[in-house]
């Protein structure tokens, strides 16, 4: 099968993405990811679909197919919503302006003259929204353009019968007809607009990945020539100069000089980190002082910046529970608006009489009923949750915050207590080697030896700790070598002996001081022991006080000694330590926490993978283990707790905003639809309510932009 990814313009709403999905499942695609904010559409084609014949069926319900290339092709004339809205302008002005009061331009009121200037604003129309709303319908998905194609038709229809048959003045409402299709696309152009103002977090990321590198290459007599290359030509091992003030073009490590680097772009956080030889340094950051070489490490879609961008799309193309009912709704809301309408119509013409007792004829009523359908808004409720979730992403991910999946943002408000591991995540993670015994009998190189054959083989901070500082050229070559959770390093040479570097627990029936780091054991004879030092991360006495200012249960869960644990837990206030626990007693208790009320999991290990997994959310950080990345929903990039808070306040004002974009919505239409329908919106009523429905989706979206400035702890 082959790999789709088209960019798609037209789509407004999830009403529109949802046609889109239907008419691709409809055609044998499985699972389509359709994404409106992002104008993107990407599934598997099988061979023996027609790509050719998709790209067709997509236009015609109404959107425009723009194709794979990166680089969008040149704009036509009237090819997008802001051209068409400004051609329909210059037509629609003549027309409405000598209805003004005190403008008499009687030659502009003559039927025939604004039957004139309607008709190219209607080809116009009728060749966007008609075409649109004929293709929705016949493939079971009436859009929203059905409302406005029917309005503008009805009224066109309406006015040129009056003056076929000489009765221009009673029949026409040309202008009505020019208004509704001129506000609509003007309201699609500030739509357009305001969705992707709420894209801008992301369009930074986008921008940070295009841009100019300086290659080294050599000639025959190996002399150093620098080529200015854009960076997606790079490949892995190339060789980059970067200056001071320029981007680092792509994943590198540095082979030569030391910098300071500007991380922002990732972590969100804006001081300047130290970066030396042999260090990592990560694409799209900006080198702020320093000149370095380095070498290429990772290009395109598996550099650091392109996961972050792969991650926040995928997030935003996700529904959260709080979306399924406004999906719901958004489905049947046509229909049930063309009923309201039809019945608008009608009550109207029977029932409905003016201010003198008079019925209100069949032009008021039908303008009444055109008020309907053109004031109502599927659009503002299928924007609702993904305007604010674009904003939410989008904010997270300039901070240093990356969520895996909408949900996650949402589920942040009932998070009651947080649980964290403590190597690694409330200490620093980098060990000092602190003291150290050899029993009788072994001597102090042979106990290092070990210790180092042993350790170098685990990924624990512990153990790197030891390994580094006993690095040796020399090392016991193993016939078997295991790391078994929660309890150390075991390992079996050639002779069949048997060693252990590993907790209290690989003691067994070994009498020896409890309270030491590791224990280092051959065939359950004790050679020694070893301790290190580590560090409580400055910010987690702060980031714990914050948490219970909030009302947040905190629970330190570790595999370490309960001694060791107890000292950190009560040094940062944590109100409740469980200690000694292995992979398996943390994910049990995760499950028994979780089960009291929603929490929350910060982990950066192996032995965390688990617990993640079960926890409500799992939390890692962006130093954290490959599976515990994996793991987890949400990671924190700037390799500590600081944003932690900020990440928790941000799912709740999230979850706010959703809720406050859903009420304008519902809200909306509620009282917008009787409005028009009781005419209470006079004879202008479709030109209002086309304006009003315009400008319904820049409420939301101006409301979803107040993420950027809330308050989050």
């Amino acid at each position: 099968m082959e790999k789709i990814a088209w960019k798609v313009d037209g789509m407004s709403c999830t009403n529109c993405a949802l046609s889109i999905h239907k008419y691709l499942q409809s055609n044998g695609i499985m699972e389509p990811k359709v994404s409106f904010m992002e104008g993107e559409v990407q599934f598997e084609m099988p061979t023996t679909t027609s790509k050719e014949k998709l790209i067709q069926g997509i236009q015609n319900i109404g959107y425009k197919v723009r194709g794979q290339e990166e680089a969008a092709p040149p704009k036509k004339w009237l090819d997008n919503n802001r051209d068409r809205a400004f051609f329909c302008l210059l037509f629609a002005l003549p027309i409405l302006v000598p209805m003004l009061p005190g403008i008499h331009w009687h030659f502009m009121m003559q039927p025939l003259v604004q039957l004139l200037f309607t008709i190219p604003i209607f080809i116009l129309g009728m060749g966007y929204f008609g075409k649109s709303a004929w293709f929705s319908i016949t493939k079971g998905i009436p859009n929203m353009n059905v409302l406005v194609a029917i309005g503008a038709l009805a009224s066109f229809g309406y006015s040129l019968y009056g003056t076929i048959t000489g009765q221009g003045e009673a029949f026409a409402y040309y202008e009505t007809t020019a208004t509704i299709i001129t506000l609509v696309f003007f309201g699609n152009y500030l739509e357009d607009a305001s969705v992707q103002s709420t894209q801008r977090a992301l369009k930074d990321l986008v921008k940070a990945q295009k841009v100019m590198a300086n290659m080294i290459v050599f000639d025959d007599q190996h002399k150093e020539i620098i080529f200015n290359v854009e960076s997606n030509t790079l490949k892995v091992g190339d060789l980059i100069l970067i200056n001071a003030g320029e981007t680092i073009p792509m994943d590198s490590k540095i082979l030569w000089g030391e910098a300071s680097v500007n991380e922002s772009i990732v972590t969100g956080e804006s001081v300047p980190v130290y970066r030396k030889m042999h260090d990592l340094l990560l694409g799209g950051s900006t080198i702020d002082n320093g000149t370095v070489k380095a070498y290429v490490t990772a290009v395109g879609d598996d550099t650091v910046l392109a996961n972050i961008l792969k991650m926040v799309k995928a997030a935003q193309g996700e529904k959260p529970p709080v979306q399924i009912l406004a999906d719901k709704i958004s489905a049947v809301f046509v229909p049930l608006v063309l009923s309201i309408a039809l019945l608008t119509l009608l009550g109207n013409y029977f029932f409905a009489h003016n201010a003198f007792g008079n019925s209100i004829g069949f032009g008021q009523s039908m303008l009444r009923a055109i008020a309907v359908l053109v004031i109502s808004c599927p659009c503002a409720m299928g924007l609702a949750t993904p305007a604010a979730i674009a904003v939410g992403l989008g904010r997270g991910a300039r901070n240093g915050v990356l969520f895996k999946n909408a949900k996650s943002l949402e589920t942040f408000k009932d998070i009651k207590q947080v649980v964290f591991d403590k190597t690694g995540t409330l200490t620093t993670g980098h060990f000092d080697l602190a003291n150290f015994k050899v029993q009788d009998g072994m001597t102090e190189e042979d106990f290092k030896m070990i210790a180092y054959s042993l350790e170098k083989y685990s990924n624990h901070p512990i153990a790197k700790c030891i390994s580094t500082h006993w690095k040796n050229t020399e090392a016991i070559k193993w016939q078997h070598i295991e790391e078994v959770k929660g309890m150390g390093i075991k390992a079996t040479d050639k002779e069949g002996n048997i060693y252990w570097a590993g907790s209290y627990k690989t003691l067994g029936n070994n009498k020896a001081e409890d309270g030491h780091n590791v224990y280092l054991q051959k065939n359950d004879l004790l050679l020694g022991w070893i301790d290190v030092n580590d560090q409580i991360r400055i910010e987690a006495k702060e980031i714990i006080d914050t948490l219970h200012k909030q009302g947040v249960h905190t629970v330190l869960l570790s595999g370490d000694r309960k001694e060791k644990c107890e000292q950190v837990g009560k040094a940062l206030g944590i109100q409740e330590i469980i200690a000694e626990q292995s992979p398996a007693d943390k994910l049990n208790k995760l499950d028994a926490l979780t089960k009291i009320s929603p929490t929350a999991m910060v982990g950066d290990g192996i032995n965390d993978a688990p617990a993640l997994a079960k926890a409500t959310i799992g939390i890692s950080l962006s130093n954290a283990s490959h599976i515990a990345i994996q793991s987890a929903q949400v990671i924190l990039m700037n390799q500590g707790l600081k944003n932690l808070p900020m990440a928790l306040g941000l799912g709740r004002r999230t979850y706010e905003t959703i809720k406050e974009n859903l009420i304008w919505a519902f809200s909306y239409n509620i009282i917008a639809i009787p409005v028009a329908a009781l005419g209470l919106l006079g004879t202008w009523g479709p030109t209002y309510g086309a304006l009003i429905m315009g400008l319904s989706d820049v409420v939301l979206a101006i409301n979803s932009l107040r993420l950027f400035k809330k308050k989050l702890v």
